[in-house]
């Protein structure tokens, strides 16, 4: 999966990642690039920093009949969508008690449609001509999270999870048809939602600027790989977590017992 020449949708795209990925394309040669997120001023400032391929867009991504109108403008305007990058993500803290019980209802059902459903939707608006096309492409942004799990954020390391399995099952299952699939599983990465985290469980190997996790990105979708894992470390965590899960899990009640003790919070 190349980016040159093509059609590109980035989700969350006024900031962190989605800003990160949507410059590097249309830097790499795209076509046309589409901001979208919620923060519209956000999706204006880097559409204007990008220039005239990119163009912003004012987009709840939970709502189906909004993707829809979205993706129907970009596709009046630019022609078909290549690659559709499915980013935008929140996240709940399981504070002030620490206990998994401590989100609301509303709270489970909004990171639900955020980071699992939004991906169902975007693929409701754009796989269908993909698959008559026989080419198209998909990233999806979960988390290591979603491979791993991230202390004291139940609700985000829950949806995260299945957004890796939806992925997987994308890729499955369109793969035959041409589509192409990446489930990008980062760790901290420069952006709102780790502004003032960098003692946090998620940044113990540190934050990595999100230029870096764009370039390295690109190079693993230019390689064909379903699993993008920017942070190498990631890998080998993955590994030990397979070969002992029991081993895993006193190992990570151990991490949050010393984030506990070094800074009174297990996040």
């Amino acid at each position: 999966m190349d980016v040159k020449d093509k059609v590109v949708v980035v989700t969350g795209g006024a900031s962190g990642i989605g800003e990160a990925l949507a410059k590097l394309f249309a830097a790499e040669g795209a076509k046309a690039v589409a901001i979208a997120d919620m923060d519209a001023e956000g999706a204006e400032r880097v559409a204007g920093e990008i220039g005239p391929v990119a163009k912003a867009y004012r987009l709840d991504v939970t709502d189906g009949a909004a993707v829809k109108a979205m993706v129907e403008d970009v596709e009046a305007s630019a022609g078909p969508v290549d690659l559709y990058c499915s980013n935008a993500g929140i996240i709940f803290s399981d504070a002030p008690t620490w206990s998994v019980i401590n989100c609301t209802d509303a709270q489970w059902q909004k990171i639900w449609e955020v980071n699992v459903f939004a991906h169902v939707l975007a693929c409701r608006a754009v796989l269908p001509g993909m698959i008559e096309r026989g080419s198209g492409a998909f990233l999806i942004t979960a988390s290591a999270a979603g491979l791993l799990s991230q202390i004291g954020d139940s609700s985000y390391s829950t949806t995260k999870h299945a957004a890796v399995g939806f992925a997987e099952s994308l890729a499955i299952a369109h793969g035959d048809d041409g589509i192409y699939v990446g489930c990008l599983c980062p760790q901290a990465v420069t952006s709102k939602m780790t502004a003032g985290a960098e003692k946090s469980s998620a940044a113990a190997d540190g934050i990595m600027p999100a230029e870096e996790l764009a370039t390295r990105t690109l190079a693993m979708m230019r390689e064909g790989r379903f699993m993008i894992r920017p942070h190498e470390q990631v890998e080998g965590y993955f590994k030990h977590k397979a070969n002992d899960y029991d081993r895993w899990v006193g190992g990570m009640r151990k991490f949050r017992r010393n984030q506990l003790a070094t800074t009174g919070r297990p996040i």
